[in-house]
């Protein structure tokens, strides 16, 4: 299997869908799924072999010119074997990231900024030491991950902290946005504003940041008064410090280890605020796939803003894909396109993508972050293998 791998979550490597094969064959005992439609089998197949690859389990769903079509594999609870739910609700990570950049290209449209203005005018002093300067980078340079700023997720202290087994420590710890923020500036940045792409969960903790100085709310009430309410996305939520999930869910489960082996831990439950903006919103495959589909439909932003986001740059060293403003475009080994974002975060791996007119949407979660392919089942649904 050829896999392209692109850095967008706070747990790792999560692939990026450019080119992926699956065997046809069955690998595990039939799931439960939605019989009304018979196109989505490859799919099906794709979650059953996720699930014998050691992920506990898959949930997802797609829509299509047929209707909806509900896939699940696997359990949602290690100790009792519940089985996975089509309508769980999951931590969506780094999907929070295009809810972030469609409110501020709203506010761009509304006139209330600019996204060639610089983070300096927006948080004088904010972006500063050790080579930062705020001056130099633009809104939209934090949106397209191409700042240079350092991703905090990476500082050794950070990450020992939250990826390692001391996360059973501090799971409940809060983070503020300026303490994210803060820790990126005692490092170097990583190249000149505008010279390479380097995905930064930085960058968008400061475009959360923006969002509240310009309107005077928080980045999580003007997600829920601007897109969750509007399109009616009642399993999606900003839930700020809440360590606790909202039900209907399943367990999230990791080996808080950069290796796929050792004892499993359930870490369904932690503060959030270790992503903030740049990841720390919970929704389910239905909301995901209402979303994205109201997006390219041209119902949450006007077509200028809509053409701007959907304005891509090169990522190197990865071929058949390239992000925009909050958005990954792939190519995927048929020649479709889709459009979207991944989101990984402490057990939880998940996908929503898109056609460009909106009119093939999927979403899915794995609740184990160790294993599973995710690129699979994309190109199972889109190109049938």
């Amino acid at each position: 299997m050829a896999v392209r791998t692109v850095r967008t979550t706070l747990v790792g490597t999560v692939t990026v869908t450019a080119a992926a094969a699956l065997t046809a064959t069955v690998l595990t005992s039939p799931a439960a799924a939605d019989s009304r439609t018979g196109d989505h089998q490859r799919t099906q197949q794709a979650m059953d072999a996720a699930v014998a690859d050691g992920v506990p389990g898959v949930a997802g769903q797609a829509v299509d010119g047929h209707g909806t079509w509900k896939g699940t594999s696997g359990v949602g609870n290690l100790k009792t074997g519940k089985k996975r739910s089509a309508h769980d609700r999951f931590r969506a990570a780094s999907i929070t990231k295009t809810f972030v950049a469609t409110v501020l290209l709203q506010l761009q449209g509304e006139g209330e900024l600019d996204l060639d203005d610089t983070v300096e005018e927006w948080l004088p002093g904010v972006v500063h030491g050790n080579g930062h300067d705020g001056s130099k980078i633009t809104v939209r340079r934090l949106l397209n991950h191409t700042s240079g700023i350092y991703d905090y997720t990476v500082d050794p202290e950070f990450a020992r902290k939250t990826f390692g087994k001391d996360f059973l420590k501090h799971r409940y710890d809060t983070h503020r946005p300026d303490e994210l923020v803060g820790i990126a500036m005692t490092h170097k940045p990583l190249f000149e504003p505008g010279e390479k792409w380097s995905y930064s969960n930085t960058n968008y903790v400061l475009a959360g940041m923006i969002i509240e100085k310009v309107t005077g709310k928080a980045y999580g009430d003007e997600i829920r008064q601007r897109v969750i309410k509007p399109l009616g996305l009642r399993a999606t939520s900003v839930p700020g410090t809440e360590h606790t999930m909202p039900r209907p869910s399943s367990r999230a489960y990791s080996k808080l280890s950069d290796k796929p082996v050792g004892k499993t831990y359930d870490v369904t439950e932690f503060n959030p605020s270790l992503a903030g903006a740049a990841g720390e919103m919970i929704s389910d495959s239905g909301d995901l796939n209402r979303f994205y589909r109201a997006l390219f439909g041209g119902r949450l932003l006007p077509a200028e803003q809509l053409k701007e986001m959907k304005e891509t740059i090169p990522i190197e060293g990865v071929q058949n894909v390239t992000y925009g403003l909050g958005l990954i475009k792939s190519e995927l080994s048929c020649g479709k396109e889709v459009w979207g974002h991944a989101g990984g975060i402490h057990g939880s791996n998940s996908w929503a993508v898109t056609t460009a007119d909106g009119g093939h949407a999927l979403a899915f979660n794995l609740n184990g972050d160790w294993s599973g392919d995710s690129e699979a089942v994309i190109e199972a649904e889109y190109c049938g293998k």
